[in-house]
């Protein structure tokens, strides 16, 4: 049954590439008039996402269209048709720029009628997709420019910078968002709110692609206060979930990103591999600071094998080996932001390295002499009593070690008990 249905699905899209590759652009217009009079979001999405199969159809790749849309399409939908066209049209000839700019103006024009529909969100669906699109043309174009900049050794006209046409993106999903926000008075089945979640997603993934995490702070605050936190789909609440996390990360609250990263991996879709590995790779350092090592299979099972040394020198108070991992996968870590949060661990390898010593000289009496060695075989540069002494006196400061310095007698005197206490129980 699952092999028919499948099939089933494969020439049904199979058939529905064949028809628009070969439809005419009255034809089209009819498919969205019809869209249209039958309030059907989902089929009048397909009919202007960059992602269906009429893009490749050289006949809707035309540069001006608004007459033959006017004779078919009521005002302002006309005006997202034809923008549409157009943007198939400069899209085929590999011209981001203006392709983004008829994007922008699609979803320009598809907002003044999404306003003003009174207790009725069908085409929420439809302002999905034309954000969706207008995040890729964005990019498409700013990397073209930046291309296009190189090549000229630097000097593009206008002096545009870096993720121009991602950044003033925002400003025209920020007025999705306010449209769907302040539809208060609309019942639940009906009201525009339902779309403030996806927006807030779309929104947050350009603030962190420009590095204007702050902005997202307001955002994230709106969706905490709404009603519907706990009952948009579980794929938003995910991707959700997954950058509250990461902003949670970065502002030193570990606990709470823990748990937002946790949800995120939880509820992300078992088949998502791809997916559940990005979310490790921010819950895995998270996690590491509060004394919780993930397990090899799991490194290995989602293809991060740039943690297995860090996990491992974690474990073994072995500064060396994790030093060494910094640098080999230095990349990686500074292009996924983590870098400085992996430092970090340091601390606890400290810890773990001073236990490894107060075990092995089997005393609660530990000459810092003895730490200082330790530190010195692992490679630690200029480092000498004094800076023991002070690197000592932090993790007491902290809590990782239960004790007092002797300064007297040059030694670190523990706790009998519980010397070095469980990460969990304190961080």
């Amino acid at each position: 049954m699952l092999t028919w249905c499948t099939n089933s699905n494969l020439l049904r899209a199979q058939s529905t590439k064949k028809k628009m590759a070969h439809t005419t652009l009255v034809q089209y217009l009819q498919e969205v008039s019809g869209a249209l009079t039958t309030a059907d979001g989902d089929h009048l999405a397909e009919l202007v996402s960059y992602r269906h199969a009429h893009i490749q159809n050289p006949r809707l790749q035309l540069e001006n269209a608004e007459a033959k849309c006017r004779q078919w399409i009521d005002e302002p939908v006309d005006e997202v048709i034809a923008a549409h066209l157009r943007l198939l049209w400069a899209a085929a000839r590999t011209d981001y720029a203006e392709a983004y700019s008829c994007q922008a103006a699609a979803l320009q024009a598809f907002l003044k009628f999404f306003q003003s529909l009174k207790d009725d969100n069908w085409p929420l669906p439809v302002i999905y997709t034309l954000i969706l699109d207008l995040r890729t043309f964005a990019k498409w174009a700013d990397k073209q420019q930046a291309h296009s900049k190189s090549r000229l050794g630097g000097q593009v006209a206008g002096g545009s910078k870096p993720d121009e046409k991602l950044e003033k993106a925002t400003d025209l999903l920020m007025n999705c968002f306010r449209a769907c926000v302040s539809d208060t008075r609309s019942s639940l089945d009906t009201t525009k709110r339902w779309g403030t979640l996806p927006i807030v997603n779309h929104l947050v993934k350009i603030y962190f692609q420009v590095n204007k995490v702050h902005l997202c702070k307001p955002l994230f605050r709106a969706i905490q206060q709404s009603q519907l936190k706990d009952t948009f789909k579980i794929s938003h609440r995910v991707t959700y979930k997954y950058y509250l996390g990461r902003k949670a990360m970065f502002d030193g609250d570990y606990k709470q990103a823990t748990e937002d990263l946790r949800f995120a991996f939880q509820h992300c879709l078992k088949t998502s591999k791809k997916n559940k590995r990005l979310v490790l790779i921010y819950l895995v350092p998270v996690q590491m600071l509060q004394g919780y090592l993930p397990s090899m299979a799991v490194l290995q099972k989602y293809s991060l094998p740039q943690f297995m040394d860090i996990v491992t020198a974690v474990r073994q108070g072995n500064l060396l080996l994790l030093n060494g991992a910094l640098v080999k996968h230095r990349e990686f870590f500074i292009r996924m932001g983590i870098y400085l949060i992996l430092e970090r661990l340091k601390t606890i390898i400290y810890r773990n390295l001073f236990k490894k010593v107060h075990l092995l000289l089997n005393t609660h009496q530990i000459p810092v002499s003895a730490l200082l060695v330790a530190l010195t075989m692992m490679q630690i540069e200029d480092v000498d009593q004094d800076e023991t002494q002070c690197i000592v006196a932090n993790l007491i400061d902290k809590g990782y070690i239960r004790g007092y310095i002797s300064f007297q007698h040059q030694k670190l005197v523990v706790s009998k008990g519980n010397a070095f206490p469980v990460l969990s129980s304190f961080l």
